[in-house]
C-alpha cells in the first residue's frame, strides 16, 4: 500500500502539472473515499491544496468528519452552504412550471451538480485542479451523478475496488470513524450506498476483481453498467450528413 500510495501520488502531481494547475481541489465529504483524495493531495500539493466541505441540509456528522479530516492531514479548508441555494433552486424549478412531475432523485442530484460548480469556483480562482473521489466500484454500476460527482478533472481512485481503497485508508491513517462509517452519497437522510445500489461493495468488488459473482449479483451489475454507460462517456457529436 504505501507503494500504491506513491503511485498515486506521483501520479497527481503530474498530471495536474501537464494541464498547467498549480494545486489541487476536492470536497471533503466525511467519508473515506474524500480522506483517501484529501491525503493524497496534501502529499502531491504540500503547500497547495483545498478540501470544501459543502452542506446542503446533510447530517451535521459529515460536515464534522471532513473538517475532522482536513484538521487530521493539515489541509487548508472552506465551507459553503449549499442549502440557501439549493432551496432557492428547487423554488424557481417549481414556480416555473405545473407539469415538472416530483422525482426525489432528480432534486437530490442537484446536490453534488451545485458541489461541482463550487469546486470548479475554487479551482479557476486559484489555478487548481479538480479531484473528483470516485472509485472503480462506483463508476463501473454509474453510482454518482452525471456532470456532479462525476464531473472533476482527475480520478485519483478510479482503478481501486471500494475494498482497496479501504486498505489505501489504512495504510495512510486515515481516522478510524470515517474507515468504519457507512458510505453514503448524502443524498438524503439515512441514505447508504449499498441500500441505494442493491448489492454489497463485497460482491461489486468480488465480481469486478474476479469476474465471478451469483447469477443474481451478475445479472445487477451487467444491468447496471450497461444502463450507465452514458455516464462514463463524452457527449456523442452528430456527424455530418453522409460522414
Amino acid at each position: 500500500m504505501p507503494e500504491l500510495a506513491e503511485h498515486l501520488t506521483d501520479w497527481i502531481r503530474a498530471e495536474v502539472t501537464a494541464g498547467g494547475g498549480c494545486g489541487a481541489v476536492f470536497g471533503l465529504s466525511g467519508g473515506i473515499d474524500s480522506a483517501v483524495v484529501a491525503a493524497l493531495a496534501k502529499q502531491a500539493f504540500p503547500h497547495h491544496t483545498l478540501g470544501v466541505v459543502m452542506p446542503c441540509h446533510s447530517d451535521p456528522r459529515d460536515a464534522e468528519d471532513g473538517a475532522l479530516v482536513a484538521h487530521h492531514y493539515g489541509v487548508p479548508s472552506a465551507t459553503v452552504d449549499l442549502g440557501p441555494v439549493y432551496d432557492l433552486l428547487l423554488q424557481q424549478l417549481a414556480g416555473s412550471s405545473s407539469d415538472l412531475p416530483e422525482s426525489r432523485l432528480a432534486t437530490a442530484n442537484l446536490k453534488p451538480r451545485l458541489r461541482m460548480t463550487t469546486l470548479y469556483a475554487f479551482a479557476n480562482q486559484l489555478g487548481y485542479r479538480v479531484l473528483g473521489t470516485g472509485n472503480r466500484s462506483e463508476l463501473a454500476v454509474g453510482y454518482f451523478t452525471k456532470y456532479g460527482d462525476g464531473g472533476a478533472d482527475l480520478l485519483p481512485l478510479g482503478s481501486l475496488v471500494k475494498s482497496e481503497v479501504r486498505d489505501l485508508a489504512r495504510s495512510l491513517d486515515v481516522p478510524a470513524r470515517i474507515i468504519t462509517k457507512p458510505p453514503s452519497a448524502g443524498l438524503w437522510a439515512d441514505q447508504t450506498d449499498e441500500a441505494e445500489m442493491g448489492l454489497t461493495y463485497e460482491e461489486l468488488d468480488a465480481y469486478l476483481l474476479t469476474g465471478v459473482a451469483s447469477p443474481a449479483v451478475k445479472a445487477r451489475v451487467d444491468a447496471m453498467n450497461a444502463a450507465s454507460e452514458h455516464k462514463r462517456a463524452l457527449p456523442r457529436i452528430a456527424p455530418k450528413p453522409g460522414a
